[in-house]
């Protein structure tokens, strides 16, 4: 909006018009209009700086603290929070092999020489059992990070207690 205001014969102006004067003159004091010359440069014209509320933005995303898996040697079972896990044998044994190496990455054929024993099953043997333990962990806990073109090996933040006694 542009107000053309005369530089002569404030004086005169009526009682809205001063109001509105006022009011322009405090847009300016505040810094939210500017005053410019009007083209016959006999009078200024009150120019208000547009002012759009800024949105704030919403926070960021607080990750989700991953839940800690609690593998109990003893009774050869695992839980997540309190949900105990329905892993066959072989899941717990690779989970077990997994945890007990941390920073190790496996090859599928010594996954299967230290799993299964044997080498003679099909490497993708060890692919499918990976995949069915990461299901069942569920995709919100990192467990089992794969090493692309050589294997598998327990992820840097995968949160895995394991009570032996239990």
């Amino acid at each position: 909006m542009t107000l053309s205001i005369p530089l002569a014969g404030e004086e005169t102006l009526t009682a809205p018009a001063r109001r509105l004067l006022e009011a322009a003159r405090e847009l300016v004091e505040r810094g939210e209009a500017t005053v410019s010359a009007g083209p016959s440069g006999a009078e200024r014209r009150i120019e208000p700086t547009v002012l759009y509320p800024q949105p704030t933005p919403p926070p960021p995303p607080v990750p989700p603290v991953p839940q800690t898996l609690h593998v109990l040697a003893a009774s050869r079972s695992a839980l997540l929070g309190s949900e105990r896990l329905p892993l066959t044998r072989l899941e717990f044994d690779l989970l077990m092999h997994l945890v007990a190496h941390p920073r190790r990455v496996f090859t599928r054929l010594q996954l299967l020489n230290a799993v299964w024993g044997y080498e003679h099953a099909g490497v993708r043997t060890v692919d499918v059992h990976i995949r069915r333990l990461r299901g069942k962990v569920g995709t919100d806990v990192p467990l089992i990070t794969t090493v692309y073109g050589v294997g598998y090996r327990l992820a840097d933040d995968a949160r895995v207690v394991v009570d032996r006694a239990g």
